[in-house]
């Protein structure tokens, strides 16, 4: 049984930085395209950040440059830093694993953005 537990989402003021960390279990995190995904209230959920089984990044473009994702094979984890955090960055939070026949979902962290 595959699982993803998410941490580290909390309140920060604009221009602040929070990370983000999925741990990752039941499965190599290696073996998986996995990433993060919010959603803010009234919205659909998007992609925010992403990164492939080889190591290959993509990004959201109101994302690009401040975030950063990555992946520790040792730790089972995914995170991913946010930095020059804006209030249209407050959702909530979710990451995910992308397999060859499923995928697995955390159950999210809010991420809230305020002075």
């Amino acid at each position: 049984q595959v699982q993803l537990v998410e941490s580290g989402g909390g309140v920060a003021q604009p221009g602040g930085s929070l990370r983000l960390a999925c741990e990752v279990s039941g499965r190599p995190v290696r073996t998986y395209t996995v990433g993060w995904f919010r959603q803010a209230p009234g919205k659909q959920r998007e992609l925010v950040a992403g990164i492939t089984k080889s190591g290959r990044t993509r990004y959201a473009d109101s994302v690009k440059g401040r975030f950063t994702i990555s992946r520790v094979n040792a730790e089972n984890t995914i995170y991913l830093q946010m930095n020059i955090l804006k209030p249209e960055d407050s959702a909530v939070y979710y990451c995910y694993a992308r397999g060859s026949l499923h995928s697995y979902w955390g159950q999210g962290t809010q991420v809230t953005v305020s002075s």
